[in-house]
């Protein structure tokens, strides 16, 4: 067996084709121009880059993609205080804090992460960070979906991948992704639909006892843990659906959590890295600043 490869590149394409269409037709109707703003503290290579591609994403949707950048030298307090700006102006929908911050920020300190997040006001928080946000996502009726596991979900719905009734495993427990994967896939109905939910899920981690026998339980296994290639072909229920989402580079090249040449000989579909996962993220971003912008500026 060889794994179908799930394209989340040309998915990722669809979603942002029909969000540059939403934003156009709101627009049209007298809504402002949707307008996300992301905050970059320090000089960080790789953050850099993932700023960059979101504003170019933004510009081709039809957004205004905005960055602020501070220096590494700025104060928790600092931060804040920005944060609380971007939330009482009227011309920003959506604010990203864009992580990891600067480990020597905060005067050598560090930042607390958790109090920074936690100051985005939860009506422009396209993350869906905010306890407000994943709060209304724990009682089924979210105001935004995380933008990876939303992803995700997006991703199976338009391969025509059911999970409902079936057995999935998380292995990760990111409040990132790994935690709000498992309550989306776990609710009695979602953005896509009950057939990307009902399912029946394991939360596992590196810390699980016998992971292999619990990942070989998987209808579908989805990775985000964060370790280059943990996940073995032998890990892997045979014709089991593999998402993986980590992306980590090792050496010269980038690869996931799962060892892909294994994976894909078990595997009946599997995700790429890069080309999988990745690109559908920012392709949820897009969506959320649009939704931010209906909510704070409803039109007829």
């Amino acid at each position: 067996m060889t794994a179908e490869l799930l394209d989340g590149k040309r998915v990722a394409g669809e979603i942002r084709k029909e969000v540059a269409a939403e934003v156009h037709k709101y627009v049209q109707s007298g809504g402002p121009t949707p307008c996300l703003t992301a905050v970059l503290v320090g000089e960080d290579p790789a953050s850099q880059v993932y700023v960059r591609n979101k504003s170019r994403a933004c510009e081709r949707a039809g957004i205004d993609g905005k960055t602020l950048r501070l220096p590494s030298e700025t104060s928790q307090q600092q931060l804040v205080d920005t944060v609380q700006q971007l939330n009482h102006d009227p011309q920003v929908h959506g604010i990203l804090v864009q992580l990891p911050l600067p480990t020597g920020g905060n005067g050598g300190t560090g930042f607390d992460e958790r109090a920074i997040l936690d100051a985005v006001d939860p009506l422009k928080d396209v993350d869906a960070f905010s306890p407000v946000n994943v709060g209304l996502l724990m009682q089924g009726r979210p105001r935004f979906l995380p933008c990876t596991p939303h992803g995700i979900v997006q991703l199976l719905h338009r391969q025509q991948i059911s999970l409902a009734g079936k057995q999935v495993v998380v292995v990760g427990r990111s409040d990132i992704v790994g935690k709000p994967m498992a309550m989306m896939l776990a609710q009695r109905d979602g953005s896509c639909g009950r057939e990307v939910a009902n399912a029946t899920v394991t939360l596992a981690h590196s810390r699980t006892q016998n992971l292999t026998e619990v990942c070989r339980t998987a209808d579908c296994l989805i990775a985000a843990v964060g370790v280059p290639e943990m996940i073995r072909g032998e890990m892997i229920r045979e014709g089991a659906v593999v998402i993986d989402v980590g992306i980590n580079r090792v050496e010269d090249k980038l690869v996931g959590d799962v060892a892909f040449d294994e994976a894909k000989e078990v595997a009946s579909a599997i995700t790429p890295v890069p080309g999988g996962v990745g690109p559908l993220t920012i392709a949820m971003l897009l969506h959320n600043t649009l939704l931010a912008a209906k909510l704070q500026h409803p039109v007829a």
